[in-house]
């Protein structure tokens, strides 16, 4: 421990801290742009600088070390003076579009800016990078007019989901970040997990919008539009309106998607039900008959891609299960459009989801069950969030809804779909009661599984048999996990990966977290924590209890695994070449 002064403030920490995580011991917030703990320590925006005595110039907090008896000094006239020219600096050749902006008030540029009393136009640049827009993908939208060089999507690509398709072109002026050799995002091994709009600081990445979509189809009479909600949704959206993060919204949201003018409103939490259904059957399958193990979750659009692209060998262990999303629209023009009476041609079914990868997930081959897109549209929390505001709707003045029936009756091993662990721990309570023939009873929570920990190991003893398993988040993890899979030093029978940290509640088009908050609190925690709040006040836990999933399978699909369950509830995955 070393004793240091910060604006005359004494403080002990550790040695070796940074200056900038000193100053937030002391109650002290020095303001960053680039900087992601652990992820992005480059000291490159200049932001953060300060005044150390003793040292020449101003030092990047976010990379200097403090040691015994520093003096630092962090908000003096000098360095206000040197944030806001760089700022301005900053603003001289930045697409100044804030009105129209897709993060219009809550951009970090933006923020820090007003903050500083800036003057946007104090410094005449050139906008040299107004024609770099890539545009060539189902999801994304990069925009480097906006850019800032932060380089945050590039740590995080390559760190965080080591994908690394992105990186700093160019030098100098000219500098810009994109693939290689200045590719299109399209010819990339591109995963879509979002990632990189979630850290972004400004407006330069976007979701590739659905919005207009979804409205002209509102306004269509002669379309049945059908709407279905993820489990992480509930957990997300009540943040773009105000709420603490974790705040459970689904009361709302479903009142807030009726008044929006969609025909129909259910929860998509049913389908991970029934995914449940036709997953637990088949690793019970495999367990039992000696296929291939381990069986591998296939829930996660962005992790399907990212096995396609880097361990196509794993394909056999992957479940052939459509995700949730995809067997809710299978369903919704299938099962449901048979029993009401309705031409799928007719039916215009709508996703919100917390995740980007979903708009490439609904174009992927083997996702059209009625001849007909299993999913039309594919929206984000943030795409909700914004159509709500924008139809007038006063979000948090709205009584509490509920999602239509049949198709909204869910159990709590659907809702806890969204968090790491979440699929697995629904799969087990399915498992263990199919392998047994017994009741698990009350006794449904397998918290060895929970958690935001990266990669977490367990083993159940179920019916004589030690079943051995793993669950993963976030790329980098996976890649450990696929490792040990592919060398043959994996001994599991059931796998849980999803391409997000943290689960589906860390999702690409969850709301935007600015960066302090983002190091600061565990937001995927208290996102995860509302999920498993529901699931224990529900009557009925356990995916095959679910009585509209029984009565599916009564009356349509006949068992899990079925025929007619293959050809409409599972798909095929593809080896994709990365170059």
């Amino acid at each position: 421990m070393v004793n240091v002064k910060i604006n005359g403030i004494e403080a002990v920490v550790p040695e070796g801290t940074t200056v900038l995580e000193a100053a937030r011991l002391a109650g002290i917030k020095i303001p960053t742009l680039c900087y992601m703990k652990d992820i992005n320590e480059i000291g490159a925006c200049r932001l953060c600088v300060c005044e150390v005595k003793g040292a020449r110039g101003l030092v990047a907090a976010c990379v200097f070390p403090v040691s015994e008896g520093m003096e630092v000094t962090t908000n003096s006239p000098r360095l206000r003076q040197a944030r806001k020219t760089t700022l301005e600096l900053l603003l001289s050749d930045h697409k100044k579009e804030c009105l129209s902006c897709e993060r219009n008030l809550k951009c970090e540029l933006q923020s820090l800016s007003d903050e500083y009393g800036c003057d946007a136009n104090r410094f005449k640049g050139s906008v040299s990078k107004a024609e770099d827009k890539d545009v060539s993908t189902e999801y994304l939208v990069r925009d480097n007019a906006k850019c800032v060089l932060c380089r945050r999507c590039v740590a995080t690509c390559a760190k965080v989901q080591t994908v690394a398709v992105i990186g700093a072109n160019e030098r100098g002026f000219k500098t810009n970040v994109g693939c290689a050799f200045e590719e299109d995002l399209a010819k990339s091994p591109c995963v879509a997990c979002g990632q990189c709009i979630n850290v972004c600081p400004t407006g330069a990445l976007h979701e590739k919008y659905e919005i207009d979509d979804v409205k002209a189809a509102l306004a269509d009479p002669e379309k049945v539009v059908v709407v279905g909600a993820a489990p992480s949704v509930r957990a997300g959206l009540g943040e773009e309106f105000g709420y603490p993060i974790g705040t459970n919204v689904e009361g709302k949201m479903a009142t807030a998607l009726k008044r929006l003018g969609f025909d129909h409103v259910f929860d998509v939490n049913w389908a991970a039900d029934l995914t449940i259904m036709e997953e637990s059957r088949e690793l019970i399958e495999r367990i039992q008959k000696g296929g291939t193990l381990p069986l591998i979750t296939s829930c996660s659009p962005g992790w399907i891609r990212f096995m396609e692209y880097y361990y196509p060998e794993l394909i056999p262990n992957i479940s052939s299960c459509k995700s949730p999303q995809q067997m809710f629209g299978a369903s919704i023009k299938t099962y449901w459009a048979e029993k009401m009476g309705i031409d799928p041609k007719n039916i215009y079914v709508v996703s919100i989801m917390p995740c980007v990868a979903k708009k490439f997930e609904k174009t992927r081959d083997y996702q059209s069950a009625s001849g007909y897109p299993d999913i039309d549209a594919s929206l984000t929390t943030r795409e909700l969030a914004r159509l709500i505001k924008e139809f007038g709707i006063m979000f948090n003045e709205l009584p509490d809804g509920e999602f239509e029936t049949p198709l909204g009756e869910f159990t709590g091993a659907g809702v806890i779909f969204g968090a790491t662990g979440g699929v697995m721990e629904a799969a087990l309570r399915t498992a263990v009661e199919k392998i047994t023939g017994k009741s698990i009873g009350k006794n449904l929570d397998f918290v060895d599984v929970r958690g935001t920990k990266g990669i977490k190991e367990a083993s159940y003893e179920v019916g004589g048999l030690n079943v051995k398993v793993a669950v993963a988040s976030g790329l980098s993890n996976a890649k450990v996990i696929c490792e040990k899979i592919k060398k043959g030093e994996a001994d599991y029978q059931f796998v849980e990966i999803m391409c997000c940290p943290g689960g589906c509640v860390n999702g690409g088009g969850q709301p935007i977290l600015d960066s302090y908050t983002r190091r600061n609190v565990d937001y995927k925690a208290l996102r995860a924590a509302a999920l498993y709040s529901e699931d224990k006040k529900l009557k009925v836990r356990k995916s095959h209890k679910n009585e509209t999933v029984k009565a599916m399978y009564k009356e349509y699909f006949g068992k899990p695994g079925s025929h007619k369950a293959h050809e409409i509830l599972h798909t095929h995955y593809v080896a994709r070449k990365k170059y």
